[in-house]
């Protein structure tokens, strides 16, 4: 059972040389945070024989839900995807938030605003309080968010999708990472657009980091 975000391609290589020995693999990447580990709520994504994934469910299941994705390297091709869209997704909420309170909105209104109907999201709920608190969530890395933004692309690459806002948001992403250091918290996307416009999202409150929770 590889867990990790990796190459889908890899994931069929690693299938392919252990089914001669008799051994099964399935690739099962996980997502849901430090606090989804610690939780037992990490929701995985399993590419493989799907015999063999329903007899490990129970096992499994005891980490978090398990998504059966078709075969080896759809897990991991469904796990790049998910960090696409969460890039993405973290790069507009810093836009959309900077632009809302640099017109004059409260930044507590605006984020109770964006919490609901089309702008609402997972990285909305989860993740602001991360840059309110102005720490920029440290549990993940602006270079472990470039590793990841590598895969991706070259998964667009195999696929042949054009995806010119993942490459745009790459772009962003490795443009924080020169300027405030590739160990610092994978938010510092957000920063990044705080800095441009001359505005700061901090925001008084009792922030608990996730990984605390």
């Amino acid at each position: 059972m590889d867990m990790t975000t990796n190459q889908p391609t890899l994931a069929k290589e690693l299938a392919a040389e252990l089914a001669t020995n008799g051994v099964h693999a399935i690739d099962a990447p996980v997502t849901g945070a430090v606090d989804g580990a610690r939780t037992g709520n990490m929701a995985q994504f399993a590419g493989g024989d799907e015999k063999i994934v329903e007899r490990i469910r129970p096992v499994m299941e005891l980490m978090g839900p398990l998504y059966y994705m078709g075969i080896n390297g759809s897990g991991s091709i469904t796990k790049l995807a998910s960090n696409q869209l969460w890039a993405i997704h973290a790069t507009a909420m810093g836009e959309a938030l900077v632009m809302a309170v640099k017109s004059g909105v409260d930044l507590s209104r605006a984020w109770d605003a964006l919490k609901i109907g089309a702008s609402d999201s997972w990285c909305m709920h989860h993740d602001a309080p991360s840059v309110f608190a102005g720490h920029y969530d440290p549990s993940f890395s602006l270079d472990l968010c470039r590793k990841d933004l590598r895969l991706i692309m070259a998964a667009c690459d195999d696929a042949g999708t054009a995806a010119p806002g993942t490459r745009l948001v790459y772009d962003k992403f490795e443009e924080a990472r020169e300027k405030y250091g590739s160990d610092k918290g994978e938010l510092h996307v957000v920063k990044l657009e705080e800095d441009a416009a001359g505005v700061s999202l901090r925001l008084d409150g009792d922030w608990t980091p996730h990984w605390e929770k």
